[in-house]
């Protein structure tokens, strides 16, 4: 019996790939799909990710084939032949992706033989044939790390020991994600790495199809990216590191520092200056701040990467209680389950919170308002400021989606992100 979910989190897996895509320098999304999937699929993320959309190519913008009727009846493919060429010769991008949406999806209209037309008039053209309906935003994101693993990246390439892959938070679907990406490029810079993030400096094609040059995968998500991690190393010969969580203040980021410096053999004083100077930092500014703060008993809601990484902060750096924190992305493993609530349980100042999994709005309402102990402070998106302010709770708008705020390079990881998301602390007393 199929269920209906109130306030989704995202949009199908074409919007997953279209946020990814979209986050890539000089890279154009082409759609084989029906009418309204560009504006809908780019509404369901990054529409609702802080107002920030792709630079190059989003929304309307998108070349669609715009299927209609006669397409389903008699196929897609020439619709979509025109609309590749009509994309060339309006959009100079460095690379081309076609996607199937739904529509194209069910009537198995052959994308790869019409892109091999292309591609053999040497256009940088790739299919990635995933409709719509076959998962979620997540699953998009895997999609096009797969795609690039099997059609893009070069093998063969020299190895760089300094060279880092970043993974696992995902344009658009993490608001955060410039400046998260930014503050991690920062942090590993300072101990001699380059740093692929993919999705910031300007970064392109070309970065990605070099990516096999890599000495480590960094993985920031307790879950994600396991099918490319796997492949990149067996195919590459990349290891990876996954980091259960987002990093959020001195503690947990110095711990993340460390672990990067012990899975590349990095020089073990080098490691140990950057974090004592970080730590420094961040403590400098929190000493200015004694007592400004009050004591709170918090609740959570978000994807399980920040999820993890706010809780913990809270608790360990800040010392507030944790009472409750819902995940709120769909997460089928029961090995993932176990992983999220080993990293949000493991405090070193305070009891485990209680931990739910619910992604339909109702049912996180009804956990928040049925909560049985107070809770002062919630940390969630915009769907969650209704009941925020039921309980006559602080409300931190801090997960996606996010509607009601303006993003640009802001962050809550890291370092210096920790120092922004206590500002954010104080300013909504």
């Amino acid at each position: 019996m199929s269920n209906v979910t109130e306030f989704p989190k995202g949009g199908c897996v074409l919007a997953g790939i279209n946020s990814v895509l979209g986050a890539i320098n000089r890279v154009c999304p082409i759609y084989h799909s029906g009418p309204g999937c560009c504006m809908q699929t780019t509404a369901s993320d990054a529409g609702q990710s802080g107002h920030k959309s792709s630079c190059f190519v989003s929304a309307v913008s998108i070349p669609s084939s715009n299927m209609l009727e006669k397409e389903v009846v008699f196929g897609g493919t020439n619709k979509l032949r025109t609309t590749i060429q009509g994309a060339i010769d309006i959009i100079d991008a460095d690379a081309y992706f076609v996607l199937t949406g739904c529509t194209a999806g069910i009537i198995g209209d052959d994308i790869a033989s019409v892109t091999n037309e292309f591609a053999e008039k040497g256009i940088e053209i790739y299919p990635i044939e995933t409709p719509g309906f076959t998962g979620d935003s997540n699953l998009g994101y895997e999609t096009v790390w797969n795609t690039f693993l099997d059609k893009v990246i070069e093998k063969d390439v020299p190895k760089d020991e300094k060279l880092v892959n970043i993974f696992g938070i995902i344009p658009y679907h993490d608001p955060f994600w410039s400046g998260t990406l930014e503050e991690i490029d920062r942090i590993l810079s300072r101990l001699g790495l380059r740093v692929n993030t993919f999705f910031t400096k300007g970064q392109g094609i070309e970065d990605i199809k070099k990516s096999s040059a890599a000495a480590l995968n960094i993985i920031v998500n307790p879950w994600l990216f396991k099918g490319p991690a796997a492949k990149y190393e067996s195919k590459f010969g990349v290891p990876s590191l996954r980091i259960p969580g987002l990093f959020v203040g001195a503690t947990d980021t110095s711990k993340f520092v460390r672990s990067v410096g012990e899975a590349l053999h990095l020089d073990k004083d080098l490691v140990e200056k950057v974090i004592a100077d970080e730590e420094k930092y961040v403590y400098n500014y929190l000493g200015q701040a004694i007592g400004v703060l009050s004591w709170k008993r918090f609740a959570v809601i978000a994807d399980a990467n920040n999820a993890v990484g706010f809780t913990r902060y809270l608790a360990n750096d800040y010392s507030f209680t944790p009472v409750l924190v819902i995940v709120s992305e769909p997460i089928f493993r029961p090995e993932d389950k176990e992983t999220i609530i080993k990293e949000i349980s493991d405090l070193e100042y305070a009891k485990p919170p209680k931990i739910l999994f619910l992604t339909d709005q109702y049912e996180i309402n009804s956990a928040i308002r049925e909560e049985e102990e107070e809770i002062t402070l919630i940390v969630g998106s915009s769907n969650d400021r209704e009941i925020a302010l039921e309980k006559d709770s602080q409300f931190i708008l801090g997960a996606f989606p996010m509607s009601e705020r303006l993003i640009f390079n802001r962050t809550y990881a890291g370092y210096r992100g920790s120092l922004t998301f206590t500002e954010d602390i104080y300013d909504n007393n």
